[in-house]
């Protein structure tokens, strides 16, 4: 009889399950598939590094779900509570007609145990499914073959899921027989019948309360999004944090003390149809949210801005590697000389020289060239005038490190071999070379300043261009040139030089061809490494950097990034629009009678929808708002992180965050209005 009782019960209250079904299906199928990423990856052709990464990826994945799985449980225990209160009522009949409380803990069970199997059973059907759809994203992230993949299940997901939200439920049931023991006959038969009154707060402190948490907000905001460079440690940045959970606590405090106020002083919007209705309820609301929505605004800056930063890099990474890794390797030997007094100097050698070193066979074309230092061409003496003023603004970079020099025909035979643009320099210029953007900027000042003459090599010579020009040496993943100058050939000093380089391509055409090349080329330079160290012991330096090598530590740390991006911010989506969906059809519940007095009264049931589509509306609309305000500044401090990593353009990953909130934020309040006109229609 209970059970039947449970279904019945179930199927009853269909429409009040609504949001607590799409909740705990969403949860189950994104902890399903971000926990068979390794299943899913197994099925593709990937290096072996790539599954070291996917390995690393998976360890990540488990560990940050032991998070997500107590941020679900926390929802889940919201969600009781507000199906609960919604049940108040029939609580009371059961107790009336003599059901024991007992009983009713065992209905609260198997309505659980049915509620649990079902959700989980529908989350892991479209989390294998949706899992399906992740093999293409890791695929793409890893730049892997999918021939080989055919549709897979991921058993230990499976029971990961099952495990994790077994515990929730178990959790929800303790919740579920607590609440019940404290039940009391005249509370239950009461609910819904007391009016809340809307406490109205002083206007003058509202508004002073205001103007602080503005001026916090603002200070906060300037310091994050426009002085970057003077948060010079995380405990520094927590404040400032601090300050923003503040200033949002007391806006949130202060318009809800206001809004009610200012929307009566406009008479002809606040007596117009139903809106001193819907106004009050919204006032109402967000009363009693202050410290919710907060929390809520904030998740919603941490979404935005790890969404966005997220996928940012992926995108760059992606980018970088094609314009900044333009050559299969590059090979680097560095001869390391103790002078009299004991010091270090650098001196290049010939790679053509090292013993045992034959690239025959395995590198095709090439360039073999040497930059050099100056010691008086240091990272001071190249900003000029401008090196005073550049200190007190950057006081942690390093003015003392020297800068590369580069002959002109070395640099034109690399760019030849990357298919870059070639320079042009007369013997009394030079051309600085500079990609990081930072860096850039603040040689572009300094060469904008009037004064570009610098001593190189005891000439003087002055910048052929009043900016810094595009260009690299090294092969990398992303801009981090920090400054090369290009002069003449025979501006140069022979002896300075200090490092050796060799890039080129395999021979290869195929890119089993280049693997295979690549292995026997790093096993070349090992074993001449091993002979130099000893015959000269600390002495020479060789090393190597590959594309292959580059490609996938990039790849790597963007799919890394990407999945721990889209699982946090997928997670902080569902509870922001969750508790938001909850609380609003609590108050929907309470204020049935409301909206039966308004029915009474005359009012259409067309305008009574168009009410409640409203407040929903704002309800759902005031933390985004907010936390999109927090974002923009948050994002301009997140541009600058990126920027130091060589990571750029964040407008097209804004704006797949911003699908991505419009599809699960926007399905809540969806499916919030749709629950709440149910619910209003009347008791059921």
């Amino acid at each position: 009889m209970l059970f039947r009782l449970s279904l019945s019960n179930i199927r009853r209250s269909l429409r009040d399950y609504a949001i607590y079904f799409f909740t705990l299906i969403i949860g189950v199928s994104v902890f399903y598939v971000f926990n068979a990423i390794g299943t899913q990856a197994a099925m593709l052709r990937m290096s072996e590094s790539q599954y070291q990464i996917i390995r690393l990826l998976e360890s990540l994945l488990s560990g940050m779900s032991v998070f997500v799985a107590g941020v679900l449980a926390l929802l889940i225990v919201y969600a009781s509570r507000f199906l609960m209160k919604r049940r108040n009522r029939e609580f009371a009949l059961y107790m009336t007609l003599g059901m024991s409380k007992a009983k009713i803990s065992a209905i609260l069970l198997l309505e659980t145990l049915i509620i649990g199997i079902g959700s989980l059973g529908v989350g892991l059907v479209l989390g294998i499914g949706l899992s399906q759809l992740s093999s293409a994203l890791v695929a793409n992230l890893f730049e892997a073959d999918m021939s080989a993949y055919r549709f897979s299940v991921s058993g230990e997901a499976i029971g990961k899921t099952i495990l994790y939200f077994a515990v929730m439920y178990l959790i929800v049931m303790l919740f579920n027989s607590v609440v019940v023991t404290k039940m009391k006959l005249i509370t239950l038969m009461q609910s819904g019948k007391k009016s809340e009154q809307i406490k109205l707060k002083n206007p003058v402190l509202c508004i002073v309360i205001f103007l602080i948490a503005a001026a916090i907000l603002g200070y906060a905001y300037y310091q994050i999004g426009y002085n970057p460079n003077a948060i010079d440690s995380p405990a520094l940045f927590m404040v400032y944090t601090g300050m923003a959970f503040v200033g949002t606590f007391l806006v949130f405090w202060s318009v809800s003390g206001m809004m009610l106020r200012i929307l009566k002083a406009a008479k002809g919007i606040y007596h117009r149809g139903l809106n001193c209705f819907t106004f009050r309820q919204i006032s109402s609301k967000v009363n009693t949210m202050v410290f919710s929505m907060t929390i809520i605004c904030m998740m919603m800056l941490i979404t935005i801005c790890t969404l966005s930063s997220a996928f940012s890099i992926r995108n760059s990474l992606n980018r970088n590697l094609k314009t900044y890794c333009a050559a299969d390797c590059e090979l680097s030997l560095l001869q390391v000389s103790i002078d009299e007094n004991g010091e270090e100097t650098y001196v290049a050698a010939d790679l053509s020289e090292v013993p045992g070193l034959d690239l025959t066979g395995i590198i095709g074309d090439s360039v073999q060239l040497s930059t050099y230092f100056d010691p008086g061409l240091t990272m001071e003496t190249a900003l000029g005038i401008y090196a005073a003023e550049a200190k007190e603004l950057y006081p942690m970079l390093f003015y003392d490190n020297q800068e590369e020099i580069i002959r002109v025909s070395d640099y034109n035979a690399l760019s030849r071999l990357y298919g870059r643009e070639e320079l042009t320099v007369e013997s009394d210029e030079y051309i600085l070379l500079c990609d990081y953007p930072n860096q850039r900027a603040l040689f572009d000042t300094a060469l904008a300043s009037g004064s570009t003459e610098r001593t190189i090599f005891g000439r003087t010579l002055h910048a052929r261009y009043d900016k810094c020009q595009d260009g690299f040496v090294d092969l990398c993943a992303q801009a981090i040139n920090m400054g090369i100058f290009v002069v003449a050939d025979d501006v140069v000093d022979a002896d300075s030089a200090y490092l050796t380089r060799l890039i080129g391509n395999y021979t290869g055409e195929t890119a089993e061809e280049k693997e295979a090349q690549e292995k026997e080329l790093l096993a070349r330079i090992e074993q001449a490494q091993n002979d130099l160290n000893a015959a000269h012991p600390d002495e020479y330096y060789l090393g190597a950097e590959t594309k292959i090598q580059l490609y996938e530590s990039a790849v790597g740390l963007g799919a890394v990034v990407t999945f721990l991006g889209l699982y946090i911010g997928i997670v902080f989506l569902i509870a922001c629009g969750a508790i938001l969906a909850l609380k609003e059809l609590s108050e929907s519940v309470d204020s049935i009678g409301r909206y039966e007095m308004l029915r009474k009264i005359g009012a259409e049931e067309s305008a009574i929808n168009g009410s409640l589509f409203v407040q929903t509306g704002i309800f759902f609309l005031l933390p985004l708002l907010l936390g999109a305000l927090h974002s923009v500044f948050g994002m301009k401090f997140a541009t600058y992180i990126l920027n130091e990593m060589g990571t750029e353009r964040v407008g097209a990953s804004i704006l797949s965050t911003v699908l991505m909130i419009l599809v699960i934020y926007g399905g809540y309040f969806l499916v919030t209005y749709l629950c709440g006109k149910g619910i209003i229609k009347g008791r059921s």
